[in-house]
């Protein structure tokens, strides 16, 4: 309250400090000015430079009127002074409320104060004291207010209403309350007619379905639709999506993001990055593209995928919902125990089944696996078994020339820890295997049977068991140069192989 009347104090003694005009330089400037009529009081006191009205005053300037109990007139200043029950209106749609009133007609500005209410259309303004220009038809207050717009309350320190336009900029400290969410913002511009907020600083939107933050954008509270930008930042309950851009329509559960865009699934424990994607929350479902990165979360250990684009799915079944990512064009995955590349793949969250189309390539330590399709079986997050089929081939490196092979029709591998130690090749078993002790290369086996078992310790095979039907040769170490010694199909592709997170976007 002090502090409003040392502010109606600085208003007064401004106006009445412009010296007064001679008679004759009143009477030219006042050529064209309207002066302030009074249409009604029950008492006038007083003539000259100032006059007292009492009771029941009513007074008009241009198109402006104002009604009062009392009032002090000055007409040679063009200003008035109105007190207790002070009503201030133009047209037929805004009202200003408060205990006094100081109008200044020259400047056609007002200064109101003492628990002042100003109500436009659908919206009714609270705050200590309003300074109001007339002529360019702005409302400000700069001590706190609250705005009620039908389900909206908004509160904030500085305001300014432009009433033609019916929008208001509200600075520090603004809160906006909705019955499904609650608003923070720093800056914030807010259209009452089409009910939309502009984010002009540091934002946040709280609701039951809805958490959303960035630095600027907007939000359409009446259709609940946002654009968020600059650190833009939504969790949906389901998803948690970040991005430099974001436009989410919470009704459809619809959302598009653009660069540096990731979105999070804590239940599912993946993540999804990239710089363009479109989302759905039901049923759930995403598609990211543009550097897209696929990242599997099982405590320190991480499985990261890219490729060319990324879709997940969620697949209504009888027994329970379960999601399905797709991975298109240039697939690589990387992880600390395993490594692979193909051209496309699958992942249910079904069966835990990684499924690699054309081409596809494990390496797993010192082995490299391929086949003409295959799949991983994972459990508890973790690799479990795989399966290869067709031309199934594994390829252990033993320098630089030479290389232990085994292939078959199908081949099975087997996992503890997430570490290959077992591998059954089914199937027209073959077999090239440089037999080495204590350091020293002393033949190299060349054999064929049906089956074949190899287990492997610390990443390297260690035995192998020939099943059903062997048959071979144990050739000197020279007996033919080790490029020669090649299975058919054999190729090796170390060149290709991901070395670390980071690799998996190499071409």
């Amino acid at each position: 309250m002090a502090q409003i009347k040392v502010i109606r104090l600085v208003v007064l003694i401004t106006i009445l400090s412009v010296p007064y005009a001679s008679s004759v330089g009143q009477q030219d400037s006042n050529k064209g000015k309207k002066k302030i009529e009074v249409l009604h009081t029950d008492l006038m006191k007083g003539s000259g430079e100032m006059r007292r009205l009492l009771g029941n005053v009513r007074l008009k300037h241009k198109e402006t009127f104002m009604n009062c109990d009392s009032a002090h007139l000055y007409p040679n200043k063009d200003f008035v002074e109105t007190y207790s029950r002070v009503h201030i209106f133009k047209g037929d749609t805004l009202h200003l409320y408060g205990e006094y009133l100081l109008y200044d007609s020259e400047s056609e500005f007002a200064y109101i104060s003492d628990s002042v209410i100003l109500i436009d259309n659908k919206t009714t303004l609270y705050t200590d004291h309003i300074d109001y220009d007339l002529r360019k038809e702005t409302a400000k207050y700069t001590n706190g207010g609250k705005i009620i717009n039908e389900e909206n309350t908004l509160t904030s320190i500085i305001g300014i209403y432009h009433t033609k336009s019916e929008i208001f900029n509200f600075k520090d400290s603004v809160v906006l309350v909705n019955p499904d969410y609650t608003m923070y913002s720093d800056t914030l511009e807010y259209n009452t007619i089409t009910e939309v907020a502009y984010f002009l600083g540091p934002s946040r939107v709280r609701g039951d379905s809805l958490d959303a933050r960035c630095n600027r954008g907007w939000y359409d509270t009446k259709n609940e639709i946002s654009l968020l930008l600059d650190d833009a930042f939504i969790d949906n309950k389901k998803q948690i999506v970040t991005g430099d851009s974001l436009y989410y329509e919470s009704d459809k559960g619809f959302g598009t993001a653009y660069y540096d865009v990731t979105i999070r699934d804590s239940e599912q424990e993946i993540i999804v990055k990239g710089n363009e994607s479109w989302y759905y929350r039901d049923p759930e479902r995403f598609m990211i593209t543009d550097s897209a990165q696929f990242i599997q979360v099982n405590d320190d250990d991480f499985l990261f995928l890219h490729a060319d684009t990324l879709r997940s799915f969620t697949i209504a079944d009888t027994a329970r919902d379960y999601r399905l990512v797709k991975a298109y064009y240039g697939c690589r995955v990387y992880s600390e125990d395993l490594q692979a590349k193909c051209d496309s793949l699958s992942y249910s969250f079904r069966d835990s089944v990684i499924r690699l189309y054309q081409d596809p390539v494990i390496w797993s330590d010192a082995n490299q696996l391929f086949a003409d399709s295959m799949l991983l079986i994972t459990k508890n997050q973790q690799m479990h078994k795989m399966e290869l089929f067709n031309n199934a081939f594994v390829i252990e490196e033993v320098d630089s020339s030479r290389y232990n092979q085994l292939k078959g029709r199908n081949l099975y591998g087997y996992f503890e820890d997430n570490k290959l130690h077992k591998i059954e090749i089914r199937g027209n078993s073959e077999k090239i295997y440089f037999a080495v002790e204590e350091n020293e290369l002393v033949g190299v086996d060349r054999s064929t049977c049906v089956n074949m078992d190899i287990y492997i310790d610390d990443g390297k095979i260690r035995e192998i068991y020939m099943l059903d039907s062997p048959q071979g040769t144990l050739d000197p170490p020279e007996f033919k140069l080790p490029s020669l010694r090649r299975l058919e199909n054999f190729s090796w592709y170390e060149a290709i192989r991901p070395k670390n997170r980071y690799d998996i976007f190499r071409k």
